[in-house]
C-alpha cells in the first residue's frame, strides 16, 4: 500500500454498469464502474443489510436489489425511500490504469 492507497486492479477489469467487491481494512466495499467514472461505497443497504453491488447501475446511482431504494453513487446519499440513511464512500483514484481505493479507517 501506498499512503494508504491499496490497488484493485487495471481500468480494464472493471465491467460497464458492473460492481466488484473487495474488503479493504474489514468493510467490504462494491467498486463500481458507471461510463469513465469509478466509485467506491459501502456494500450495504442502509434500509436492511443488503448487499449493493449486484443492483443495478443507472448514472450515478445504484439501485439496492431487495427493495429499490437509490443511492449517489458519488456521495452515498440515500435518494428514495425505504433508505433514509447515506452509505458511506470512499476515496477512489485512477491512475497509470489502474483503480485504487484508500483504506478505510
Amino acid at each position: 500500500m501506498d499512503g494508504g492507497w491499496q490497488e484493485l486492479g487495471r481500468i480494464e477489469e472493471f465491467g460497464e454498469g458492473a460492481s466488484r467487491v473487495f474488503e479493504i481494512a474489514g468493510r467490504e466495499i462494491a467498486v463500481v464502474r458507471s461510463g469513465d467514472r469509478f466509485y467506491a461505497i459501502d456494500n450495504q443497504c442502509t434500509h436492511d443489510g443488503e448487499e449493493l453491488a449486484s443492483g443495478a447501475v443507472e448514472g450515478d446511482e445504484i439501485v439496492c436489489p431487495r427493495h429499490g431504494a437509490r443511492f449517489c453513487l458519488k456521495t452515498g446519499e440515500a435518494l428514495t425511500p425505504p433508505a433514509y440513511e447515506s452509505v458511506r464512500t470512499h476515496e477512489l483514484r485512477v491512475s497509470d490504469g489502474r483503480v485504487s481505493v484508500r483504506s478505510a479507517k
